[in-house]
């Protein structure tokens, strides 16, 4: 490509200009011979690079190349290790680069506003400070090789439960400071090269369309440059969406969505500047891309193994270690007991649904320490229902046994991209296990494989816990480490653990529909209400166990006093005051005083995680900003800080806290006007520890307007984003849906096991809108035949039968 970008543009004709604006196929862009534009390839994989080898029309997650699985986005947040995050970004350029591919999907910075989403596991964390910190570092990582990132999924998608069509409704405080924030800090720090809307809408615009979210906020505040690219199939007005911002439709639409833009063109409703616009995007992408290719590079896939490993490692958290039980010695009687132990759950399901290169299995790299080892399985992983002979044969195992460890955790079928999980709870086949084990072992260890929190009913029972979420191919070895101590955990937690489902400030209001989500809890996610409400948890944020310990002094202000405008310097010294080499996480969290505007017991303002030799110190610096301070005023539509104290906190969790002092900070905006809610919605000034209820006024008094709809009304239409679901009460929909459904073994994916992911499949057909059939049909059902059925649901069934007989009589 070297031809000057606009020169390019003005020679193109008007249908190669629209053509440019959405995809080749499932993970390619469209290029132009004639022109010298290449076409560049895009993979999934923010944990690994998903490249089809079959048909990319009629894909399938487990037709996929071999590459390296790195832990999943849950399993990384937990090191806070921001080098870590970088060498594994790294490693993902370097395969991008040997597979040719110029963007890489990824990574994910949702806020974890509920543990029951079901793609948690693809995200960093109910912070979102953390969260862009550390998206920053991977995208670095990943960025520095020549290759390119996708920020996703831009924004508020939280669940995935109708992901398609909810509208999820969101106070524009509560947006900016908790679920944009990420998106924010990895955009300007990081600077990735494309950004990719979400499927659904915000505050009644779909995301794909949404000119505040596009263009003001994310171009014009907050200087981003490249393009938006569209999460696959989003897109629902494709004009609407050129005009708002979206670059880029992936997949292809067959020519569908491009027609409509060269007619938008010449009706005159589309300025063709605006296509201009995201063409030059568009081609700085493709030209880079183009520039950085390297056919005949490669890595060393064992290197790349050997940094799989040191990130679960890192990443493990260890919750519970009740009289030193671990790390195990070289002479104990083991049992392994679990079937998670040879044949582990590693990675999540979907786009990180990564085919490893090498497999390593917990049981056989403990072996590796010792033979004095015995298995049993515990439980079959194909049911739920606890098998009393396995669990038997498991108890026999345990009592011959100096110590037990029990390998449990989430079936890929209960979270996946696609679905939300129903609740918290193991499987009843693996909390029997362990209660029973436990029984007649005391000196039990639970190791834990699972994308996001879950209940612990046992966790009196047993001495010891390891948090390992989903460790990617190395995950198994990295357990052994930690067990055997060859690896000191340095984990913590980045999500509260609550104790039960129903603890959560959003329990209530997760996962909403038909129509919306309400997100009543506001800027009260995750340890913001815990600490705020003083409700106990399970395990906090920030939490973690190591064999070693670590003290805490001299904390230290370098201004006492400030503007806003100004920054302050903390500083704190950190000693490894026990007999093991290991890493402190240090947490810097900020409180507010006092304050006009409610605001959260305390936030996360800064991190760092330290090295520390047996008798080591060492000094950590933080540097605190306005933003450290600020909280966003709508009143002002910036953010704002009141005069006053602030409390520095820092500690090793969220309620750890070692060291704190105060700081005061002079506002340059002292006549900004302060939102007051005291009158019209007390509870956010005054959580409590009970359940979080919130009215429909405080919310409505949050939100600044009226709430919309969230049912179907009577004899309302059915439109193009009617779900496969919404239209099974009608009669020509029920013939259609049923059609699909008996169809779906087709187009629905199965399994690693082979076995039709019953649940997953209901689902997506149920959630699926209309408007998205002819892509996921691979355009056997067609624009024509999705017109003719909602004009026969809308009660004009001859018109509809017509058009619809039209349309398939064009596709015979």
């Amino acid at each position: 490509m070297k031809q000057d970008t606009q020169e390019m543009i003005a020679s193109m004709t008007l249908e190669e200009k629209a053509s440019l604006c959405s995809g080749l196929d499932l993970f390619h862009l469209k290029g132009i011979d004639r022109l010298g534009i290449p076409s560049i390839s895009l993979s999934d994989g923010p944990h690994g690079l998903r490249i089809e080898t079959s048909d990319q029309n009629n894909p399938g997650f487990d037709k996929c190349i071999h590459t390296t699985s790195f832990p999943t986005a849950s399993a990384t947040a937990s090191s806070w290790d921001r080098n870590l995050m970088f060498e594994v970004g790294r490693a993902l350029g370097a395969e991008c680069l040997h597979e040719e591919v110029a963007i890489i999907l990824g990574p994910g910075v949702n806020i974890k506003r509920s543990p029951r989403c079901g793609r948690n596991f693809e995200y960093i964390s109910e912070d979102p400070y953390l969260t862009g910190e550390l998206a920053s570092s991977l995208i670095e990582g990943v960025q520095t090789m020549g290759v390119g990132t996708s920020l996703k999924h831009f924004a508020a998608n939280n669940q995935e439960y109708r992901r398609m069509t909810i509208d999820s409704i969101v106070d524009e405080r509560t947006l900016r400071e908790i679920y944009l924030t990420g998106f924010e800090l990895a955009v300007k720090k990081a600077h990735p090269w494309t950004v990719m809307c979400s499927y659904n809408q915000v505050n009644g615009t779909f995301a794909s369309e949404h000119e505040h979210l596009l263009t003001r906020i994310l171009r014009d505040e907050w200087g981003f440059n490249g393009p938006v690219i569209s999460d696959w199939g989003a897109c629902d007005d494709r004009v609407a969406g050129l005009k708002a911002g979206l670059d880029l439709e992936m997949p292809s639409s067959a020519g569908v969505n491009d027609f409509k833009i060269v007619k938008a063109v010449r009706e005159g409703t589309l300025d063709e500047a605006v296509l201009d616009r995201t063409l030059g995007r568009l081609l700085e992408i493709i030209k880079t891309a183009a520039e950085n290719r390297q056919p005949d590079y490669t890595y060393n896939v064992t290197s790349h193994h050997v940094i799989a490993r040191q990130a679960a490692a890192e990443s493990i958290v260890m919750l519970k270690n009740e009289d030193g039980i671990l790390p195990l010695k070289m002479g104990d009687n083991i049992a392994v007991i679990g079937a998670f132990a040879v044949h582990p759950r590693y990675r999540g399901g979907g786009s990180s649904q990564v085919n490893p290169c090498r497999l390593e299995k917990a049981y056989c790299e403990l072996i590796k320490y010792t033979s004095n080892i015995a298995f049993s399985k515990g439980y079959d992983q194909k049911t739920d229902v606890p098998d009393e002979a396995l669990i038997r044969d498991a108890c026999a195992a345990a009592m011959c046994a100096d110590v037990t460890v029990v390998f449990a955790g989430l079936p890929e079928s209960y979270e996946s991209e696609g679905l939300d999980r129903e609740h918290l709870r193991l499987p009843e086949s693996h909390n029997m296990l362990i209660s029973r084990v436990a029984e007649v072992n005391p000196n039990t260890i639970v190791v834990l494989s699972n994308g996001a929190p879950v209940e612990m009913p046992w966790i009196d029972e047993v001495k010891a816990v390891l948090e390992g979420y989903l460790g990617g191919q190395a995950g198994g070895g990295a357990a052994a480490d930690v067990l055997f101590g060859m690896v000191n955990p340095s984990g913590k937690l980045a999500e509260t653990f609550a104790l039960n489902m129903e603890d959560y400030p959003s329990a209530r209001y997760f996962p909403g529909g038909p129509k919306t989500v309400e997100y009543r809890e506001g800027i009260y996610v995750g340890y913001r209400y815990f600490d705020t409400a003083k409700k106990a948890v399970l395990f906090p944020f920030g939490y973690g166990l190591s064999y070693t310990t670590f003290a805490y002094s001299d904390l230290t202000i370098d201004n006492r006093r400030i503007r806003d405008d100004q920054e302050v310097k903390v500083s704190i010294t950190i000693k490894n005051t026990g007999t093991e080499a290991g890493a402190e996480v240090v947490q810097l969290y900020v409180k507010d005083v006092e304050s006009t505007i409610f605001r959260p017991e305390k936030e996360l303002k800064g991190f760092d995680k330290v090295f520390l030799q047996p008798g080591e110190e060492n000094q950590v610096e933080f540097t605190l900003d306005k933003r450290s301070f600020a909280y966003y005023n709508v009143n002002i539509a910036d953010w704002h800080v009141e005069s006053g104290a602030f409390e520095i906190l820092i500690g090793s969790s969220s309620v750890d806290i070692r060291a704190r002092d105060k700081v005061w900070v002079e506002t340059t905006k002292p006549d900004a006007p302060v939102p007051d809610l005291r009158q019209t919605a007390p509870i956010y000034y005054n959580l409590p520890a009970g359940d979080m209820v919130i009215d429909e006024q405080s919310l409505k008094a949050l939100y600044g307007k009226e709430l919309p709809q969230n049912r179907r009304l009577p004899g309302e239409a059915y439109t193009i984003n009617s779900t496969l679901g919404d239209i099974k009460d009608n009669f020509f929909g029920k013939l259609f849906y049923n059609v699909i459904q008996g169809n779906s073994h087709k187009t629905i994916l199965e399994n690693e096991e082979g076995e039709p992911q019953k649940i997953l499949t209901a689902s997506m057909i149920d959630d699926l809108p209309l408007r998205s059939l002819p892509m996921f049909s691979n355009r056997f059902i067609t624009e024509g035949t999705v017109d003719g059925l909602l004009l026969m649901m809308n009660k004009r069934p001859l018109t509809g039968l017509i058009r619809l007989s039209a349309a398939l009589l064009k596709i015979g």
